[in-house]
């Protein structure tokens, strides 16, 4: 299995790990079947902004890469951008993903539209765009996956 120099870059030196106190969303996605779970605590200022992002990840290097990457993505950007995150996106970031991986950047995606669902729903607003995150996110998205190779 190749990696990309960033993928090694992101695993060996991730971005933002920890965690932040009272954040104004956390989400957690994942399967205890496959051992990746992603946990994304975001801060966002009045105006709807991230101010600050940290993730905690239980998986392989892949899923450390994506969870830091997708971070570094949204980190200062307004909800709205945020929102427009996606696997594909990630992936590109990092210079690509091995097949049997493309499955990390889209927990990574779901892991920040978890946290923007938790930041809507303390807040009592309605992201336009943002659904519910499903309970499954491995096994649902897993599917779409393959039938896109």
């Amino acid at each position: 299995m190749q990696y990309s120099a960033k993928v090694m870059d992101h695993f060996t030196n991730p971005r933002n790990v920890g965690e932040i106190e009272n954040a104004s969303g956390v989400g957690t996605v994942g399967n205890a079947k496959c051992g990746d779970i992603m946990r994304v605590y975001l801060d966002i200022d009045e105006g709807g902004f991230i101010k600050d992002v940290k993730f905690k990840t239980f998986g392989c290097g892949a899923a450390v890469a994506t969870s830091s990457m997708a971070t570094e993505l949204i980190k200062g950007k307004h909800i709205n951008e945020a929102l427009k995150l996606t696997n594909r996106s990630v992936m590109d970031a990092l210079d690509g993903l091995p097949s049997i991986k493309v499955h990390c950047s889209v927990l990574a995606e779901e892991a920040v539209r978890a946290a923007l669902w938790d930041y809507a729903d303390k807040n009592g607003i309605k992201i336009d765009g943002l659904e519910k995150p499903a309970d499954d996110i491995h096994d649902s998205h897993h599917e779409d996956l393959h039938e896109e190779d």
